[in-house]
């Protein structure tokens, strides 16, 4: 497979099965393995969707510049997807992430603002949004913590690559909760 861009490489991602922690009489456990995606996290898949939603809508034009706030995977997915598509974004991060995830975003061509650490991701969300304040027709804001296209993302992919993965054969699934955009979709 020849991907047109790297855009085209987000989702799909295999499922392995994990042998050594519960015997296969007892249940069969799989794991999706979502760091296969080019950014390296599930969050690529949202990312997308939310660029996608937005240029949809028309809120996003290259005249608009992408701003959101992060604590570093949706950071990283949203600067890669904004360099493939040509917008320019301002990605807004506590100073207490770590210095990879700041060289990645940075490697992007996102412009990286630092927020105190010690407010975590709802001090970055305040700072976004006083950025926001100063110049409210340059941005757009994406705010992965409440538009739809979040869920979506997973609805319409992670979900439905699960149940064909599995032919459907699903008791539970487990996912980490930050945006709850995973689970919830």
């Amino acid at each position: 497979m020849i991907a047109r861009s790297v855009l085209d490489l987000i989702g799909r991602t295999p499922m392995v099965k994990i042998n050594k922690l519960v015997s296969s009489e007892d249940a069969e456990l799989l794991a999706k393995l979502e760091w296969y995606n080019p950014g390296g996290s599930v969050k690529d898949r949202m990312a997308l969707y939310l660029v996608e939603a937005a240029e949809a809508s028309g809120r996003l034009r290259k005249d608009k510049v992408i701003i959101e706030a992060t604590s570093g995977n949706t950071g990283i997915a949203l600067a890669m997807i904004a360099a493939v598509k040509g917008y320019g974004i301002v990605v807004v991060m506590p100073e207490s992430v770590s210095i990879e995830r700041r060289k990645i975003i940075r490697a992007y061509g996102a412009d990286l603002i630092l927020s105190p650490g010690e407010k975590g991701t709802a001090g970055a969300i305040e700072l976004k949004r006083r950025i926001i304040e100063e110049d409210p027709e340059k941005y757009v804001d994406l705010d992965q913590f409440s538009d739809p296209a979040n869920i979506m993302a997973h609805y319409q992919t992670t979900a439905r690559e699960i149940i064909e993965q599995t032919s459907g054969k699903v008791d539970m699934v487990v996912v980490g909760i930050g945006t709850a955009g995973t689970g919830v979709g």
